[in-house]
């Protein structure tokens, strides 16, 4: 699998390099917003959500410049977020993917351009990809809106904020996380099928086989933020306890949500085998989601 995602993560950083150099041509434009888009974008990510788009539509014998643009497209959505979760009205970390985050490194005012641009970046490069359709245009700047806007990740970011210092049953802590992380999760398996003609066939597996590895993701997350350490994570570790927040660690215990992990984990792979998708690196990834430390 590292193979793959080490492929699928240069592709899409030099993709994403060369939108940004590309988008910042004009002279007009202030330097510091150029630098910090650079700085807040080409950090050392995971790439997970842009590797699923490649994954997904490899699989489906889509070409990969058909896909580049999406697969950029979600990953300036997903930095974007994090650019303001960081802020100090928000999470106020000091530490994202282990080098200062962008308001630290800049300042707030920056930060928020900085995400606002990292957005509408995301929909210009959608809507302007001569490689696809504009019917496949279409369905994917659809995809992408609603799974970063207010019935998806921040309307999930929203509850979380709210249920600081409230204790969330199950049921609502699913709920805000399939918003929150699943959504961006959810949409990248759509993303990379939208271009195939079995796309509707394949829909509703796909979107269930999102939630699965969104759920996971997020509970592997909360399972990292009590046993890994701020080096390894590249992030303030014991944050959501420190903010009182609601996990599934504080709900299950530790040990639970382990075995919650680990049945999803499992619902995801048997997901994946009904699909009848032929890729090695989404059935190792699956298998990751339990195992990474960071």
């Amino acid at each position: 699998m590292q193979i793959q995602l080490t492929f699928y993560q240069e592709r899409i950083h030099s993709k994403l390099s060369d939108l940004l150099s590309e988008a910042t041509l004009n002279p007009a434009i202030p330097e510091t917003i150029k630098q910090a888009m650079h700085y807040a974008t080409l950090n050392n990510g995971k790439r997970l959500r842009p590797a699923l788009i490649y994954a997904v539509g490899e699989s489906l014998d889509i070409p990969l410049p058909q896909l580049d643009s999406a697969a950029c497209a979600i990953e300036l959505i997903h930095s974007y977020s994090l650019v303001h979760d960081d802020l100090p009205a928000m999470d106020d970390d000091d530490l994202r993917r282990g080098v200062p985050t962008c308001h630290i490194q800049f300042d707030e005012a920056t930060a928020i351009l900085v995400g606002d641009a990292q957005q509408t970046l995301a929909f210009k490069t959608l809507s302007s990809d001569p490689h696809v359709e504009d019917t496949h245009k279409l369905e994917l700047i659809r995809l992408l809106s609603d799974a970063s806007g207010i019935a998806g990740m921040i309307g999930g970011q929203m509850i979380d904020i709210q249920s600081e210092n409230i204790e969330l049953d199950l049921e609502s802590l699913k709920t805000m996380h399939l918003m929150k992380t699943g959504a961006l999760i959810r949409a990248a398996l759509l993303m990379g099928a939208v271009q195939s003609p079995h796309y509707e066939s394949i829909r509703s597996n796909l979107e269930n086989l999102g939630n699965c590895i969104g759920l996971a993701f997020q509970v592997q997350d909360d399972i990292l933020d009590i046993e890994s350490d701020t080096e390894t994570l590249g992030k303030p570790q014991g944050s959501d306890q420190e903010a009182n927040k609601s996990t599934y660690p504080r709900l299950l215990g530790l040990e639970k949500s382990k075995q919650y992990r680990d049945q999803l984990i499992h619902q995801a792979q048997s997901i994946l085998s009904e699909l009848n998708i032929t890729s090695l690196f989404l059935e190792k990834l699956i298998a990751y989601i339990a195992q990474r430390n960071h």
